[in-house]
């Protein structure tokens, strides 16, 4: 089992990057969500005020912290927030950087498109059982009409569409080529996640950017915008208060402060729990710490480890290109973002600075 795991960090620490870019709830999960409701700050809308703690009320180590800070800095971060209870604990900005800077989610922002089909799902636009040709036509691949015809929306949603996934980015039909039947392999592929946005964009009749504006967004007090960097995908750029407002909403089960953004709460379980018995570290384009093993993209081996040993097992995240971070853990109320420069070799998503920075962190918060 020692030798698994030191081997899963091992390929997550050498893997360079080749493209761009379960349960029901339980009793004590219903008791944290009421704990989380009664005490959750939510920051207004459309301002920049955001109550803070500190550390000492927290009984926090502020000694400790300064390590932090120092290793947040030697791995090229541009800005590190911590929230406990939806208050600012710690807002720490790089050189040439603050609050207002906008920077890249990369992978991390999968998570915005998953929450926004479980949105379109709710509205009764599509269904995840749905076909995907259903809304992409027919020829959307280079899958026979059989073959094709397996792919649903929850497919693209669980990374099981069995297409090559070297193909990366690239989302014409000659790029998406078949290797198993869906729903019999999990890997990560960035196309048929892109392609969940034209689902939305035709299910919806509205085009995905200006659909997600209204009905997430701008209803939370975000800021951003999708742009792409090669005519094939899309990323999203913010600020790390914006991915932090978004990690309270996550945090608070589809709720901001009393309006319910996405108030289906089938769906939600679905996203932040294990999706398919493939890789059981992943959700709805959600990481999943605390599982018995893991996969990790561009392999398809299986590593009997959780993702982050050093972090909390009910631990979900947002994981991206070059280590960017949007970490939520319920039994704490902690949302933590990480945004910023490669730390080493680039990965897409997990990475051995997960479990370094994790054990920073503990050594903090404990």
């Amino acid at each position: 089992m020692k030798n698994k795991t030191r081997v899963f960090f091992l390929i997550i620490g050498l893997l360079s990057i080749a493209c761009s870019t379960d349960a029901d709830p339980t009793i004590q999960d219903d008791i944290i969500t009421e704990e989380i409701a009664e005490n959750l700050y939510f920051p207004p809308l459309n301002s920049a005020k955001w109550e803070t703690i500190p550390m000492t009320e927290l009984k926090w180590n502020e000694v400790t912290s300064q390590a932090l800070y120092t290793f947040l800095e030697e791995k090229n971060t541009k800005a590190f927030i911590v929230l406990k209870n939806g208050r600012i604990v710690v807002e720490w900005y790089g050189t040439d950087f603050t609050q207002d800077s906008p920077w890249y989610w990369a992978s991390a922002g999968k998570t915005l498109t998953s929450f926004t089909t479980g949105i379109a799902q709710e509205e009764g636009f599509l269904a995840l059982t749905d076909k995907s040709s259903d809304y992409l036509g027919e020829g959307w691949t280079s899958l026979t009409t059989e073959k094709e015809g397996l792919i649903t929306v929850w497919n693209q949603l669980s990374m099981t569409t069995g297409m090559d996934d070297t193909q990366g980015d690239c989302k014409t039909p000659d790029c998406l080529t078949y290797i198993a039947d869906a729903g019999t392999r999990w890997s990560y592929h960035n196309a048929p996640y892109t392609l969940l946005q034209d689902v939305i964009t035709n299910a919806s009749n509205t085009d995905f950017p200006i659909y997600f504006n209204s009905k997430l967004r701008d209803r939370i007090g975000m800021t951003g915008q999708w742009l792409s960097t090669n005519e094939s995908n899309n990323v999203y750029w913010s600020t790390a208060r914006s991915m932090a407002r978004f990690g309270l909403l996550n945090l608070n089960d589809g709720v901001w402060d009393k309006t319910a953004i996405l108030g289906d709460t089938r769906f939600l379980e679905g996203m932040k729990n294990t999706s398919q018995p493939l890789n059981k570290s992943y959700g709805y384009l959600w990481w999943l710490n605390g599982k018995e093993s893991a996969m990790i993209p561009q392999s398809q081996v299986i590593f009997e480890t959780t993702l982050m040993p050093n972090a909390p097992e009910d631990l979900y995240a947002g994981l991206g290109k070059n280590d960017q971070k949007l970490y939520i853990v319920p039994s704490q109320n902690l949302v933590i973002v990480r945004m910023g420069e490669a730390t080493g070799v680039a990965t897409l998503g997990p990475s051995s600075f997960d479990n370094e920075l994790w054990e920073l962190i503990n050594s903090v918060i404990d």
